[in-house]
């Protein structure tokens, strides 16, 4: 796509970046009609930070809260610059604010079949998730509370005391429901699952 100026290409590069924490994409940038050397140009006039293969970032966007799921989320990126993960298990407790877990590694979900090297600081998980399963937050997607539960579920290590405590969060702060957890418990991968779930619902207070 061309455009009339510099001036021009880069209010369309800044508006790309501010919907992804200050982040964009080498096919982005193209897009907005910075070649590969304007972006070379600019990332040694200290007005792109390059922060990998075909990633950068504009360092007048403020950074966002989630900076780094932002970032670890788009290093997934496709050939079509998708990003296929979605933030998921311990780090979507976390962000939807269930239980006290505060895991020390990023918690995606990618398909079956995807098969690049997963970002450092990452944990992978792989399963196809339906798209009322997953929310759309400010430059990344993340698993809608019930999916987390249930992810977290099926789990074995995941400490049952919190995920009692993270049933019993949702259903008071009107994230789930008790009919929603019952039909959880149907859809639940495994037997253990179904019971660990059924356990925390027991204990739940609200």
């Amino acid at each position: 796509m061309a455009y009339r100026d510099a001036q021009t290409a880069y209010r369309a590069l800044l508006a790309s970046a501010s919907l992804q924490g200050g982040y964009v994409t080498a096919k982005q940038a193209a897009a907005a009609g910075f070649g590969y050397s304007h972006l070379t140009y600019h990332v040694q006039a200290g007005n792109l930070e390059r922060v990998a293969r075909g990633l950068y970032r504009l360092p007048e966007v403020t950074p966002s809260e989630h900076d780094q799921l932002i970032r670890l989320t788009l290093l997934t990126r496709r050939r079509d610059d998708v990003p296929p993960a979605t933030v998921s298990h311990a780090t979507a407790l976390a962000l939807h604010e269930l239980s006290d877990v505060l895991p020390r590694k990023v918690h995606l979900t990618v398909p079956p079949g995807w098969r690049q090297r997963p970002p450092d600081g990452c944990v992978l998980h792989r399963m196809d998730l339906a798209d009322d399963e997953q929310e759309e937050w400010e430059g990344f997607r993340v698993t809608t509370p019930l999916r987390t539960l249930m992810d977290v579920a099926a789990e074995p290590r995941f400490p049952q005391e919190q995920l009692d405590l993270a049933v019993d969060d949702a259903l008071r702060q009107g994230l789930v429901t008790r009919s929603g957890m019952q039909r959880a418990l149907r859809d639940a991968r495994t037997e253990a699952a179904r019971e660990r779930l059924a356990t925390a619902l027991d204990a739940a207070g609200a």
